[in-house]
Formats: structure tokens, C-alpha cells, sequence
């Protein structure tokens, strides 16, 4: 019997994925449950396992963009397992295999041959491009509009240099997707970046006295974004306009913090939320943001644990980072930079002293958000991470850190 398999719906309103890499090739024997390719939504990267056993004909190509509930692939379960056989190319071949191209195959050569359209013509005059250096490969060699979207500029030429190739790939529908919407956010609204720059040293005192008997004890290091999850819950109780975002012509305030926190995974940049950040302790959330970090360098993470944040913090530090202005992430109105530790001179008491100090950065829409929100934000956040004691920990370190 031949099962069809089908693009299963990833989550609510998407509609489309891209095939980002088969897992098998085809004629293989795939297992049931096997994971037989990864697929990319505009949101996460999810692996499609086979449905039942048998051969595998694929119906789709790498990269190629599919409708949910499209047959990407078909499978034999007739077939019988080769023997001494795992997941390898079997014996029978697919029948709707595309056919071999056959190499250096000659062009008729016409009048035609290297003329340009009216609309490649156009195209190749505005980058400055001779329509004679472009392959065509239209009818007889006739330069398309494609070869003309596709012609690159050249870069000159010196022996000297040695290799000056390039190379072109395309972008994943993730990528697609963060890229959009980095746009739309600086289209869209009235962002404004205000700085502000805090002392580490009180983070770093209680980190070198109960960091290893953390670690110890609930199995996850104390770093520094259960600090800040929680100073940026303070500040948001406290500046609640932080909290909210537009909806046409009404703004929506949260009463609760979900907080994204934006990690580096093998597709690209990926945004998972910390649910209720407000409920959880300094245990909860160092569990929760090492936790989501595993699942994005594994590539796990799903559409609903990357929606529904309503303010996101961005660590640039972890890469070097001395300062930045984030871009909000919408359809939020806020989000925290961090950036490096560097050792700094500063006056304590009228005196110079050498102190770690790391540059704050605060993106907003000042569409809705006033500057006395947006300072008094940052200055919240600030006074939390400078006296953690007082303002996260309630005055007592081991009750906060569960030890």
C-alpha cells in the first residue's frame, strides 16, 4: 500500500513551510517515527517524522516552500526491509526522479543569443551590467528578466587578489520571517534607545559566595538572567506601560510578565518566552532559560513556546557586545539590551575605583511609552541589579536562592 504523507499544520495561521533538509534520501527504508526531514515555518524549525515503515519516494525538493496539508513524500509499506539493511538506498529507484542533466551540452547559437529582453534590458541598466557578459538562458540564449534579477555586478579583477568567488544561498523562512518583521518593527513604530549603565559588583559578590553551592543543590548554574528576568519584572510591575502594546487604536496592558528572552540557535536567532516570569524564583528561572536554550540549539523549539511574550530581553554581551540599540520585538513595545562586562574606573564616594560595569539599553515605542516610563524603567532595573539584596531578594540571599 502507498501512504501519502502530508504537511501537518505546525500551528495556528501558518500556512506554509519550507523543506529545509531531507533526513533520507530517496529509495531509502525509513523506520515508523523516523525523523525524515526537517521543515521550517516563519517561526520554528520542526522534524516530520515518517508515518509508518517502508520506501520512501520523495515528492519534494530542499528549500522548495509547501502548503500545509500538501503530500511531500510517499511510502511503500509493501516493501520489505533490505536485509543487514539500515535506512539505506534501496535497490528499487523513484520513478518520478528528475532526469540527469547532461553536462556542457551544446546551445544553438541565433540571433538571439545574448540579447536582453525590454525588461532585462532595464534591469541590467540599472546596475551597470553589459547584457554580453550575462549567460541567458532563455530560448537560444536570450538574457531573461530572472538572468538580469540574478546578474552581480563585477567587482573588478586582479591577479593579484588570488580567488574572488562568491556564493549565493537562499535564506530559510525563518530567517525570511525574523528579517520581516526587523523591518516592519522599524516601519511601524516610534522606537527610541535610552542608555544607562549599571555596577555589577553586588551580582558578582553573591555569585562568588553561592554559586557552586547553587549549582550544587538545583543542578543549574546561577548566571546573570535570573538577575535580570527578575529586576525586569520589578520594573515592569512598577512601569506598566512597559508591559503593554497597541492594537489599533486601543493599547493592552498586561497584568502578567511573560518575558521573551532572544538565544542564538544553528537557524538563526529564536525568541522563546519564560511563562509567568513573575511566579518563578531564581532556581525557576535559570531551570526555564536553560531549558529553552537546549531546545533551540537543538531545534526543538515549537511555535508556541516563541509567541505570546509581552517584553523580551537580548543578551549581546555573550558575543562581546560594548553597547547597542535592540530592536523591538513586535507586537511589543520594549526590549532590554545587555551588553559585556568590562572593568571600569568610576567615582564611588569621590574616589576612583575600579568597578565591572555593563551599558543598559532600553528600545521602546514611544508611541505609547513617555520617557518618564522609559528612564524610570531602566533606573528600576538598575537599583535592582546594584542592590539585589534589597530589592530581588527580599534581604535574605539563601531563602531567595532556595539553599
Amino acid at each position: 500500500m502507498i501512504v501519502e504523507m502530508k504537511v501537518p499544520s505546525p500551528g495556528e495561521s501558518i500556512t506554509e513551510v519550507e523543506i529545509a533538509t531531507w533526513l533520507v534520501a530517496n529509495g531509502d527504508y525509513v523506520e515508523k517515527d523516523q525523523a525524515i526531514a526537517e521543515v521550517d515555518s516563519d517561526k520554528a524549525t520542526l522534524e516530520l517524522p515518517a508515518e509508518v515503515s517502508g520506501i520512501i519516494t520523495l515528492k519534494a525538493e530542499e528549500g522548495e516552500a509547501v502548503a500545509v496539508g500538501q503530500v511531500v513524500c510517499l511510502i511503500d509499506t509493501s516493501a520489505e526491509k533490505p536485509e543487514g539493511m539500515t535506512n539505506a538506498i534501496a535497490v528499487v529507484q523513484s520513478q518520478t526522479a528528475a532526469p540527469i542533466a547532461t553536462p556542457n551540452a551544446p546551445v544553438a547559437t541565433t540571433y538571439a543569443t545574448g540579447a536582453a529582453s525590454p525588461a532585462a534590458k532595464k534591469i541590467l541598466s540599472e546596475k551597470g551590467i553589459d547584457s554580453a557578459s550575462v549567460d541567458g538562458t532563455g530560448r537560444d540564449g536570450r538574457v531573461t528578466k530572472e538572468d538580469a534579477l540574478n546578474a552581480v555586478p563585477s567587482m573588478g579583477s586582479n591577479s593579484a587578489l588570488g580567488d574572488r568567488d562568491s556564493s549565493r544561498t537562499k535564506l530559510s523562512m525563518l530567517r525570511r520571517k525574523v528579517a520581516e518583521r526587523l523591518v516592519q518593527a522599524k516601519n511601524e513604530t516610534a522606537m527610541l534607545t535610552t542608555f544607562n549603565e549599571v555596577d555589577m559588583s553586588a551580582i558578582f559578590d553573591i555569585r562568588k559566595k553561592f554559586k557552586e553551592e547553587f549549582t550544587k543543590k538545583h543542578d543549574v548554574g546561577l548566571g546573570f538572567m535570573s538577575f535580570f528576568t527578575l529586576a525586569t519584572v520589578r520594573a515592569l510591575k512598577l512601569f506598566p506601560a512597559v508591559n503593554s502594546m497597541i492594537d489599533g487604536q486601543e493599547m493592552i496592558t498586561y497584568n502578567f510578565q511573560d518575558i521573551s528572552i532572544a538565544v542564538s540557535g544553528p537557524k538563526g536567532l529564536m525568541v522563546p518566552v519564560i511563562r509567568h516570569a513573575e511566579k518563578l524564583s531564581f532556581k525557576g528561572v535559570e531551570e526555564e532559560v536553560k531549558r529553552l536554550a537546549i531546545r533551540a540549539r537543538d531545534g526543538q523549539i515549537t511555535v508556541d513556546e516563541m509567541t505570546g511574550g509581552t517584553f523580551t530581553i537580548s543578551n549581546g554581551g555573550v558575543f562581546g557586545s560594548m553597547l547597542s540599540t535592540p530592536i523591538i520585538n513586535p507586537p511589543q513595545s520594549g526590549i532590554l539590551g545587555m551588553h559585556n562586562i568590562v572593568e571600569r574606573p568610576v567615582a564611588i564616594n569621590g574616589k576612583v575605583e575600579i568597578r565591572p560595569v555593563m551599558y543598559l539599553a532600553l528600545s521602546y515605542d514611544h508611541r505609547i511609552i513617555d520617557g518618564r516610563e522609559s528612564v524610570g524603567f531602566l533606573v528600576a532595573v538598575k537599583e535592582a541589579i546594584e542592590n539585589p539584596e534589597e530589592f530581588l531578594m527580599d534581604n535574605n540571599i539563601k531563602k531567595a536562592l532556595e539553599l
